[in-house]
């Protein structure tokens, strides 16, 4: 980008130069037609610089603005697969199916106790009274999912559903990840910048499909979790908000 810049900048400097030859060198009856093409010349490029400054910076704009709805639904559907989990000891890879989970499912409220009691099998066994330490699981009541992820928001039946774009969703995907001879559910939700961006310039498109940055989205998609690890946060920098 800065190099474009430096040979648009010599360009219009060069042609400034032109019009002070031609204005004196060449004979009157030129110089108005030549003057007019060449201080043409300077205002086309002299908009070409402003441009290849002003579309980046606002291509910046409407990235980052596009990348932050993004991240929230990501973050909505991570929510919803960790409660399928809890719930179910799985992912879902079907958004249908996600709904379907939220609008009926409930966590179950527990209560965790220590306590002690009398051993009976030891106390035979020692003919005196000896005892042994439990946990005591109790169970107190149980609250709906949708209550407890989205309280009165309904923004999960569309979670699904790419900002700024009237039929792209998000890619889902879940399944089992065998580690260490255990057997691990995974799931992996994510977009490509090339729709979040489709109406965008191409070639700023491509340029930020190369991005490699701490502050910025690394890759060609925004994605959370992973079908290759065991992982759920996202590949988003935390000004975006937090990734786990």
């Amino acid at each position: 980008m800065l190099t474009i810049i430096l040979i648009v900048v010599a360009v219009i400097l060069l042609t400034i130069g032109l019009v002070w030859l031609v204005d004196k060198f060449i004979p009157s009856k030129f110089k108005p037609v030549l003057n007019i093409v060449l201080w043409l010349l300077i205002a086309f490029l002299g908009y070409s610089t402003y441009m290849s400054v002003y579309e980046p910076i606002q291509f910046n704009k409407v990235k980052e603005k596009r990348y932050a709805e993004v991240i929230e639904k990501l973050i909505d559907i991570r929510d919803a697969q960790l409660a399928h989990r809890q719930v179910t000891g799985k992912f879902s890879g079907n958004f249908d199916e996600l709904v379907k989970f939220i609008d009926t499912a409930q966590f179950t409220i527990t209560q965790r106790r220590d306590t002690t009691v009398l051993d009976e099998e030891m106390t035979r066994r020692f003919t005196i009274d000896m005892f042994k330490d439990l946990v005591i699981i109790d169970t107190l009541g149980f609250v709906p999912v949708k209550d407890s992820l989205f309280k009165n928001s309904d923004r999960y039946k569309t979670m699904m559903n790419v900002p700024h774009s009237e039929n792209d969703k998000f890619e889902l995907k879940a399944g089992i990840l065998e580690q260490n001879g255990l057997k691990i559910p995974v799931f992996e939700a994510k977009v490509k910048k090339e729709v979040i961006l489709q109406d965008q310039d191409p070639d700023l498109i491509a340029q930020e499909n190369e991005v490699v940055s701490v502050d910025g989205v690394n890759g060609d998609a925004l994605i959370v979790g992973s079908m290759d690890e065991v992982k759920t946060n996202g590949n988003w920098p935390k000004v975006y908000g937090s990734d786990e």
